[in-house]
């Protein structure tokens, strides 16, 4: 992907927008040939928002802020977030965020079909033994 700076080089097409394009996401499913998990990379400029409310159906999402200020809405109730902030939003939550603060604001979305993780995931864990780093 390269620098967090260049993801405003990224655009997405929103069917939902009439194939509207939004700056500042790029899905890596495909490029990391992930099976369960849909994940993208996002930045949003100084007073960018989403464009609209939107939910799921079966998906659950995971929002992680790495850098900037902003504000999520989840179901009308709306929240501060910033770097550190981690927000869960269940099927059928309608959500929206914008960047409330003055330099661009970082983050990463995970979605996943809601009750699919095993109830332990470090349980799936199996040692393998020490590393054998390269000389360097």
């Amino acid at each position: 992907l390269g620098p967090f700076a260049e993801l405003l080089n990224y655009r997405f097409s929103v069917p939902a927008l009439n194939g509207r394009e939004v700056p500042g996401k790029v899905f890596v499913k495909d490029a990391l040939q992930l099976t369960g998990v849909e994940m993208s990379y996002n930045c949003f400029p100084p007073g960018f928002s989403m464009p609209f409310l939107h939910a799921h159906r079966d998906n659950e999402e995971v929002y992680l802020f790495l850098s900037g200020q902003g504000e999520f809405m989840v179901d009308g109730e709306a929240f501060a977030v910033s770097e550190g902030s981690v927000v869960r939003v269940a099927p059928g939550g309608s959500r929206a965020y914008r960047n409330t603060g003055e330099a661009p604001m970082y983050f990463i979305v995970l979605q996943v079909k809601h009750g699919s993780e095993p109830a332990s995931g470090i349980a799936d864990g199996v040692p393998m033994g020490k590393p054998e780093w390269p000389a360097g």
